[in-house]
């Protein structure tokens, strides 16, 4: 096992990849996620897998699900408007318990947007982001390290519940650059998939994986069934909580604003305001009941996002009716640093903010920054810090299993 390296998220999530056992990446170019297929299509060949170069998102998409009907595993990756594109694949997917890793580097929207940060694509990641009644398992790195371990996890729970996970990072995450201690390579296991995969029929009774469902009570049972497993997800939710215990006002935020937040967080403590941070790891499935259980306890909430209001929902719902959350917006296209959020929290702490946030003042020197120094100020992680949820992978069976025929 080497020792430790020093790359861009990007590149730890195609490091991830490879330690996870990946053996097939299809990929087409669109900026700020260009540098996982630029370093896959020599990687990931090297490793004794295969790269793609799709003639478009939605083709790379769908050679996803090829791979995963034939238990390979696999990934894509994109950024916003790309993701859009591969939203049906990624249903036909959900509605036929296949596994498979997508990563979308968050970039401004709606339309093309510009290339920088911003997490915009939260309710299309939690929410399902195409047709029908589905959810992915939706994981939010917020460091270089994170994105390297969640994305070898993401692997291991795609399988375990035969269903598409998604790495969720931003143009923040994916151009910065961070030591990443590696783990020790995955051995292939030849039986993962074997009780359901496509491999053709020699030898065996036929299979037959599909998301379509004509019979009558067919759709409803599959609906039914599907529901079960997205509660059994709930097993997998992480979370961390930084200098909570004591707090008045806990910040939530997500990714890599969660983690500028944590810097205003501990400025703040220093000079002795009871503050606190709590970033979801896990947005699907959210960890409502860690945030119920501090809103039972009397504490207040702000909610920050790069974006104009979504996880914030998802936060309300949670802490209703004993608390409720204020909301600060940093708009799409700047990049916020610490001192950005101390006000809204100061104001919040007092009881005196706007439920709509006031983004104006707070990211008049958004440009100035670079990915680089937002993160800088954002390293050291104090014992303070708990990190909620399973510490790493673990292999169980499937907890739903396929159409069989």
């Amino acid at each position: 096992m080497a020792g430790r390296i020093f790359l861009k998220g990007n590149e730890a999530i195609a490091h991830g990849a490879l330690a996870a056992g990946c053996k097939c990446f299809f990929g087409y170019p669109i900026t700020p996620q260009n540098d996982i297929p630029e370093f896959m299509s020599s990687a990931i060949c090297k490793a004794g897998g295969q790269f793609v170069q799709a003639e478009s998102e939605v083709a790379a998409a769908n050679m996803l699900l090829g791979a995963a009907a034939a238990g390979v595993r696999a990934m894509t990756s994109s950024s916003s408007p790309g993701m859009s594109l591969k939203q049906e694949a990624i249903s036909y997917m959900a509605g036929s318990d296949l596994p498979g890793v997508i990563v979308n580097i968050n970039r401004g929207g709606p339309g093309l947007g510009d290339i920088g940060p911003s997490q915009g694509d939260y309710f299309q990641s939690v929410k399902g982001g195409g047709h029908g009644d589905y959810r992915t398992l939706v994981l939010a790195p917020a460091t270089c390290q994170e994105a390297y371990d969640l994305t070898r996890l993401a692997f291991d729970l795609a399988y375990t519940y035969r269903n598409p996970v998604l790495i969720l990072g931003d143009a923040i995450l994916g151009q910065m650059k961070e030591p990443v201690t590696p783990a020790k390579p995955r051995k292939e296991n030849p039986k993962e998939a074997q009780d359901w995969c496509l491999t053709g029929a020699k030898g065996r009774p036929t299979r037959l994986l599909k998301s379509l469902f004509l019979d009558d009570g067919a759709l409803a049972g599959q609906n039914l069934r599907l529901k079960a497993k997205y509660e059994k997800m709930k097993a997998e939710i992480r979370y961390e909580a930084f200098a909570c215990d004591d707090a008045e006002l806990v910040v939530v935020a997500f990714g890599t604003i969660g983690r500028i937040a944590k810097s205003a967080v501990r400025a703040l403590r220093a000079k002795g305001r009871k503050v606190g941070l709590f970033r979801p790891i896990t947005l699907f499935p959210f960890p409502s009941a860690a945030l119920a259980a501090l809103a039972a306890k009397g504490k207040r909430f702000l909610t920050i996002e790069h974006n104009l209001g979504q996880m914030v929902e998802d936060v309300r719902l949670a802490v209703l009716p004993a608390a409720d959350s204020d909301f600060f917006s940093v708009l799409p296209g700047n990049m916020p640093i610490p001192d950005d959020f101390e006000k809204p929290i100061l104001a919040s702490l007092k009881g005196a903010a706007k439920k709509t946030g006031a983004p104006g003042k707070a990211t008049k020197k958004a440009a100035k920054p670079t990915p680089a120094k937002a993160a800088a100020a954002t390293k050291k992680t104090p014992a303070a810090a708990k990190i909620r949820g399973k510490a790493a992978p673990t292999a169980k069976k499937p907890a739903a299993k396929g159409k069989k025929g």
